[in-house]
């Protein structure tokens, strides 16, 4: 299993050139690259092959007197960029001919030098965990970080980052083995909401933190500071710093409240099982903010990998499933409700419901079901996992084979010791996802 650890990173001076030398050097290479593979296809030619790219837009260019400063980055980190276009090709084409599950990929489009991402990737051709406790990587030096817990595994790749408010991060991809957690009794059903963020089916509810609602006047005056700055000054570029920064808060803070809640569900619960929510669907209606504050798609994903991880049983349940018409007690069902509807009484046998709970009670009886049927992840008879899916790293990032021990596993100079949390470290004190 691939689990990525995300660390936060202080590069000095020299080092922030260098790294944004190498970002518009790995920018330059995609673009080329995919510039001479539209072109074939224009012209009706054959598919251009990475190895002829690589040639081109690699070798060669660094010969040339317009290219030649691609000489002074890391070699890796061109030929990582032209990797990486191949994987948006092969996203491109598997979701066309039905072999990429999900949301169809669109083809892979140029990147701006004034996108206010930039990142590169590295294999351990060319990174290395040094003694002191730093980073080393080609050509720009030993990276100052921030470990908040250790490496349970060498690292196969390192991903360089710059966000939009200019936070640097370094972000380690391991392969490491599943820790399945002690056995226990219970399962939940869980119904997420907007007045209370989750509802359990034993009646807990976790209250909705509403994170951007809570900086949205603070944001309003700080957009509004941003919107009266003349284009292409530097006030306007330092207003746009300090509203990024307000945005990279609010969602720091909601990754980590998703990590502890689904942590603390999935360490409590044998199984979990969820309802499959339209979110795409539901973000174009009038609850669109909320909904997107809530990031209920990000807490699923967060179940769903932590399940696989220790050992538990996950399952989601189809959102076409009538979980706030059915009466949990005696399954009639009663019709459709209107949201402002949070309690109402069976018609049949007269039981008072809250909408809540009792939406959560039908998706722990119909995971219960799904399960049984045996088409959702689930424990044998001596505890070893059935069908237990590869859950790769997040955000699609994929290890590169190591050709040689030069990373080591941990924090240099400390003791390792073993991890049941493996949540990712957040951009500031708390964890964030692997």
């Amino acid at each position: 299993m691939q689990l990525r650890y995300n660390y936060r990173a202080y590069p000095d001076a020299a080092q922030r050139r260098a790294l944004a030398s190498a970002f518009g050097c790995a920018r330059v290479v995609w673009n080329d690259c995919l510039r001479d593979r539209k072109q074939a296809h224009a012209a009706g030619l054959p598919f251009v092959k990475s190895a002829e790219l690589s040639r081109l837009r690699i070798t060669q260019a660094k010969r040339t007197t317009e290219r030649a400063w691609l000489a002074d980055v890391s070699a890796v980190v061109l030929q990582q960029s032209l990797r990486d276009l191949d994987t948006a090709y092969k996203n491109f084409f598997d979701g066309l001919s039905g072999k990429r599950q999900g949301r169809k990929v669109g083809p892979p489009r140029y990147k701006s030098k004034k996108d206010t991402r930039q990142s590169i990737r590295l294999n351990t051709n060319a990174f290395c965990l040094q003694g002191d406790g730093t980073v080393y990587v080609a050509k720009v030096g030993n990276l100052k970080v921030t470990w908040s817990r250790r490496l349970p595994a060498p690292p196969t790749s390192v991903t360089v980052t710059k966000d939009s408010c200019g936070r640097y991060f370094v972000s380690f991809v391991v392969d490491t083995e599943p820790g399945t957690l002690p056995a226990v009794e219970t399962d939940a059903g869980i119904d997420l909401g907007l007045s209370a963020f989750a509802v359990l089916s034993d009646g807990t509810k976790i209250g909705s933190p509403r994170f951007l609602r809570r900086a949205e006047k603070k944001l309003k005056r700080l957009q509004r500071e941003l919107s009266r700055k003349a284009k292409g000054s530097k006030n306007r570029a330092k207003a746009r710093i300090k509203v990024a920064r307000q945005h990279a808060r609010v969602a720091d803070r909601r990754r980590d409240f998703h990590h502890k809640a689904s942590t603390q569900i999935i360490r409590d619960n044998q199984a979990v099982y969820v309802e499959d929510l339209a979110v795409s669907g539901l973000g174009r209606t009038r609850l669109a903010k909320s909904v997107h504050d809530a990031g209920w798609s990000a807490f699923v994903r967060m179940l769903e990998y932590k399940a696989a991880l220790h050992g538990r049983t996950f399952a989601k349940v189809d959102r076409a499933f009538p979980s706030s018409q059915v009466c949990s007690t005696c399954k009639f069902r009663d019709g459709p409700k209107p949201l402002h509807v949070r309690e109402w009484t069976c018609g049949a046998c007269g039981t008072v419901h809250d909408r809540d709970h009792n939406a959560a009670r039908n998706v722990l009886f119909e995971g219960r079901r799904i399960v049984a049927a045996g088409r959702a992840e689930t424990l044998n008879a001596c505890g070893a996992p059935v069908r237990r899916a590869p859950v790769p790293a997040q955000r699609g990032e994929a290890g590169s084979p190591r050709k040689g021990q030069t990373t080591q596993a941990g924090i240099p100079g400390l003791k390792t010791r073993e991890h049941v949390n493996h949540r990712n470290p957040s951009p500031t004190t708390c964890p964030a996802s692997p």
